[in-house]
């Protein structure tokens, strides 16, 4: 599992496996899972069905500190960030 952050937007990458996500990769992106806060998390999983990420909006309100401190800057995954925000 690895993590980017970009305090910028607040907004947190989790990727399940070790290594990026190619662009492409992502076939279906399941949105708007709410939290109790009112924070969006998207699920995004391959041609196959595996979930190969999860995106965290407002990362700051949701995400333990620590995990955000240790994170990488972005992108992480290949398709986030593309156009300089995250996906909404």
């Amino acid at each position: 599992m690895r993590v980017s952050f970009d305090s910028e937007v607040d907004a947190a990458y989790i990727a399940l496996g070790d290594t990026p996500i190619g662009g492409g990769e992502v076939k279906t992106t399941v949105r708007s899972i709410l939290t109790p806060g009112g924070s969006e998390i998207n699920l995004d999983f391959d041609a196959a069905g595996r979930l190969l990420g999860l995106e965290v909006l407002n990362a700051t309100e949701v995400l333990p500190g620590p995990l955000l401190a240790g994170a990488e800057p972005p992108p992480f995954h290949a398709d986030w960030w593309q156009q300089g925000t995250p996906e909404a």
